[in-house]
């Protein structure tokens, strides 16, 4: 099951800027919101916590 942050905001052109995220076999996904059916990007639960660690930190221009 796919899940959108409770802090999902609008942007740009006026739509939402978000990702969704879901607990997948091989790991975590995310996708983005606006585009699912484009695929999504599979990490490892380690691989997970370090990217949303590089984000919370400022580490990515997102």
């Amino acid at each position: 099951m796919w899940r959108k942050s409770q802090r999902s905001g609008t942007g740009g052109a006026g739509g939402e800027e978000c990702v969704e995220v879901a607990a997948l076999a091989e790991g975590r996904g995310i996708r983005d919101s606006k585009a699912p059916d484009t695929g999504h990007l599979a990490l490892s639960p380690s691989g997970f916590a370090h990217f949303v660690a590089c984000v919370k930190r400022g580490d990515m221009d997102i």
